[in-house]
C-alpha cells in the first residue's frame, strides 16, 4: 500500500515546533552571558562577538541553504540545521572554551540557524499550501516567539537549579530529538518525490541569481526586509533593554514590556497571515512598516510613562515579525516557487545584515551623542522607506513566474 500523504496543518505545527526550538536556542546566548562573565572571566564584547559572528553566516549561508532546498527539499535542510545546532551546543557544553565558543556557536551553530530559519519554513509552506498559504505560514513562523514563553524558562530554571552547561546541553539534544522527528515524519510519498522532480528548475545558479537580481520586485522585497532586519534584530532586539535602562525603567519590568512585545508577536503573525489570504498584500505590507515607523515616535517619547512603555510594545508587537507572511507570499507569486527557496534564502541574508547593521549604528550613535534619539529617528525613517518602496509592487496573486 502507497504511504498517504501528511496532513498539511500537520506540518505546520511540526515547523512551529522547528522554529520554537531553534530560536530559543540562539536566545539562550542572552541568559547566559551574566553567568559566563562571572564564571568563564570572559568580556560582554568577546561574548558578543560570537552572536555578531552567528548573525553573519546566517547572512552568508541563508542563499546558500534555501538553494539547496529548492534541489533536495526542506525536510533535509531542516534536518541538517537541527543536527548542526545540536553539535555546535553540545560540543560547547563539553568543553567550554573560547575557542569553541567562536567556533561551535559563532560559525557551527550561525550556519545551523542558517537552516532552521524562517525563510525555509516560509519557502516549505508556499510550495504545500495554495489557499490559506500566508495563514499557514504565519502560524508556523509565530513559533519564533511562541515557543520561547516555554523553552527560554525552562533555560532559566536549568541555569538555576543546575548549571549552564546542563541547560545548553539539554538545547542540544533537543534539537537532535527534533532533527529526528522530522525527517521521520516529514518522509515524501514516492509522489510527492517525483513532483519535486518535475517542479525543480532546471536553469543554472547563474541564471536563476540573474533573474532575480534583474527583478524589480526581488530588489524591493530584499532592501525591504534589509530596512526590517535594522529596526526589528538591530533597534529594538539589541538595544530597547538598554534604552530602557537609560530612561529609567528597572530591569524587570523593562523585561516584563520585553515579554509583553514577544506576546503580541505571536498575535501580530496570526492576524498577518490571515490578512495575507484576503487583501493587497503591497498595501499590507507597506502599512506595516508605516505603522513600526509610527512606533519609534512613540519609543522616543516614552520618558518615564509606563503607559506610553506599554502603548509602544502593543504597537510595535503587532508589526514586528508580521513582515513574514506577505513578503514569502510576494516572493511566491512573484518571484516564483521554483526558485523560492533561494529568492527567501537572499531575502532573509538581507535582514541579517540588515540587523547587524542597526546593533553597529545603534551603539554607534549613543556613544556619539549619549543618547538613542538619533537611533529612533533613523529607524523611523527607513520604515517609512521601506512603506513606501513596498507600494510601488504590483498584486499579482496566483502567478507563478519562472525564470526564462
Amino acid at each position: 500500500m502507497p504511504k498517504a500523504r501528511i496532513n498539511p496543518w500537520i506540518v505546520v505545527g511540526l515547523c512551529f515546533a522547528v522554529l520554537s526550538i531553534a530560536m530559543s536556542a540562539r536566545q539562550s546566548v542572552s541568559i547566559m552571558t551574566d553567568e559566563w562573565v562571572r564564571t568563564l572571566g570572559w568580556s560582554k564584547t568577546f561574548i558578543g562577538s560570537g552572536q555578531s559572528l552567528a548573525f553573519v553566516m546566517v547572512a552568508i549561508f541563508s542563499p546558500i541553504i534555501g538553494n539547496l532546498a529548492d534541489r533536495f527539499g526542506a525536510r533535509a535542510m531542516l534536518s541538517a540545521g537541527l543536527c548542526v545546532i545540536s553539535i555546535a551546543f553540545l560540543s560547547f557544553a563539553l568543553f567550554p572554551v573560547a575557542g569553541l565558543y567562536i567556533v561551535g556557536y559563532g560559525i557551527i551553530g550561525g550556519i545551523g540557524f542558517a537552516a532552521a530559519n524562517m525563510h525555509l519554513i516560509s519557502t516549505a509552506l508556499a510550495k504545500l499550501f495554495d489557499k490559506n498559504r500566508g495563514l499557514a505560514t504565519g502560524i508556523a513562523n509565530s513559533g519564533a516567539t511562541a515557543g520561547q514563553f516555554i523553552t527560554v524558562p525552562l533555560l532559566t530554571i536549568g541555569l538555576t537549579h543546575f548549571s549552564w552547561r546542563w541547560s545548553l546541553a539539554l538545547v542540544g539534544v533537543a534539537c537532535l530529538a527534533m532533527a529526528v522527528v522530522i525527517w521521520i515524519m516529514l518522509k515524501p510519498t514516492e509522489e510527492e518525490v517525483v513532483e519535486r522532480r518535475q517542479n525543480l528548475s532546471q536553469e543554472p545558479l547563474w541564471s536563476r541569481l540573474k533573474f532575480l537580481l534583474a527583478n524589480k520586485t526581488f530588489h524591493i522585497l530584499f532592501w525591504s526586509f534589509f530596512i526590517c532586519g535594522v529596526t526589528t534584530t538591530g533597534a529594538i532586539e539589541t538595544h530597547f533593554l538598554p534604552y530602557a535602562a537609560f530612561c529609567g525603567f528597572p530591569p524587570v519590568p523593562a523585561s516584563g514590556i520585553y515579554g509583553l512585545i514577544a506576546a503580541i508577536n505571536f498575535c501580530g503573525m496570526f492576524l498577518s497571515g490571515y490578512l495575507t489570504d484576503r487583501m493587497n498584500r503591497p498595501l499590507l505590507l507597506g502599512s506595516i512598516y508605516l505603522v513600526r515607523a509610527l512606533s519609534f515616535i512613540v519609543l522616543m517619547n516614552v520618558g518615564t510613562s509606563y503607559e506610553m512603555m506599554f502603548v509602544f510594545a502593543v504597537m510595535f508587537g503587532l508589526f514586528d515579525y508580521s513582515t513574514v507572511p506577505p513578503t514569502a507570499s510576494l516572493a511566491a507569486s512573484h518571484l516564483g516557487l521554483k526558485i523560492m527557496g533561494l529568492a527567501m534564502g537572499l531575502i532573509s541574508g538581507g535582514h541579517a545584515l540588515g540587523g547587524a547593521v542597526g546593533a553597529f549604528f545603534g551603539g554607534y550613535l549613543f556613544d556619539l551623542f549619549a543618547r538613542y534619539t538619533e537611533m529612533w529617528w533613523a529607524s523611523f525613517a527607513v520604515a517609512i522607506l521601506a512603506g513606501l518602496m513596498v507600494f510601488i509592487v504590483r498584486e499579482n496573486r496566483g502567478s507563478q513566474p519562472v525564470p526564462a
